[in-house]
């Protein structure tokens, strides 16, 4: 009785190669060459209301996630030294307590005077209840009812009977753009918890076209290649998916979107750093001035 002939097994096929990390084109154009031209632009920046010293810009983030090494980082730039402005908890960890308390104005000087814009400081964000800032006082604080100086309470927000709260804020009181600071390292897990918290925020200050911009740090630890070379963030194939996550998850457009990497531990400045954080600030500080302008027209 013949048996069938067995036939070898076949040659088990090889699994894809995993996708390059530094794709061949970037996903964004950048000059890196342009550092004095964006100091030069900020500094000459023609505020669009007579009745505005300096443009308001509120910074909001998770605890952690670098909200007031960015301000410094911004100082540093400018200054072309490391500065602190901000005063930065050396435990820069999601799990710890805000170090920023109250609402902090930060001006920034060159040998002229003051640039016309601020960044205004606030408590860091928590996912949990009764822990970090409220949404309320950040809405508040885009309004402009909330006083310099006003420290914030995680389990109360800033009542409209309280002494630290303005009635009828005047344009100059009031920020026109909002910058959320957020962890390159963290997006993949971001808290849901915390996303409805930026979820209520955006969709209360949409209403009143307040333009919303991501700030996204820490680009150096979150991709090898970019920790090697920073200028390969556009060419990073893992900081663009991050971006893209980041839009997904809070509701702002890629084009809105900007990694930069903070100065921690560095004690000189670094003019591909600089040029991160100042196309992005010139973002900032024209939206914010455009919807300045149409906020005083209205």
């Amino acid at each position: 009785m013949g048996g069938s002939a067995s036939r070898p097994d076949p040659t088990p096929s090889k699994p894809d190669p995993p996708p390059r990390q530094e794709l061949e084109t970037p996903w964004r154009r950048i000059v890196w060459g342009q550092k004095e031209v964006l100091k030069k632009r900020l500094e000459e920046l023609s505020v669009s209301n007579p009745d505005v010293q300096h443009i308001r810009i509120l910074v909001v983030g998770q605890i952690g996630a670098g909200k007031s090494s960015f301000i410094n980082s911004v100082n540093n730039t400018i200054q072309g030294r490391i500065t602190s402005t901000a005063l930065v908890d050396s435990c820069d960890c999601p799990c710890s307590q805000s170090f920023t308390k109250k609402l902090t104005i930060h001006r920034f000087i060159n040998a002229n005077g003051y640039l016309p814009f601020s960044l205004i400081d606030t408590m860091g964000l928590q996912p949990t209840l009764m822990a970090g800032c409220l949404p309320e006082d950040i809405i508040n604080a885009v309004y402009g009812h909330v006083k310099t100086d006003y420290e914030f309470d995680p389990e109360e927000p800033l009542s409209h009977r309280s002494e630290d709260y303005i009635s009828d804020p005047l344009l100059s009181d009031q920020a026109f753009c909002l910058v959320y600071i957020v962890d390159a390292t963290t997006i993949d897990c971001l808290d849901e918890r915390l996303a409805d918290k930026l979820l209520i925020i955006r969709r209360r200050i949409t209403d009143k076209r307040i333009p919303q911009v991501i700030i996204m740090t820490k680009v150096d630890e979150a991709c090898p290649l970019v920790k090697k070379d920073l200028k390969k963030i556009y060419n990073s194939r893992k900081i663009n998916e991050k971006v893209q996550m980041c839009s997904n998850k809070i509701g702002v457009p890629v084009n809105h979107i900007f990694p930069v990497k903070n100065y921690n531990d560095e004690i000189n400045i670094n003019d591909d750093v600089d040029v991160l954080i100042l196309k992005a600030l010139d973002q900032i500080v024209n939206l914010a001035n455009n919807r300045l302008r149409d906020a005083a027209s209205n």
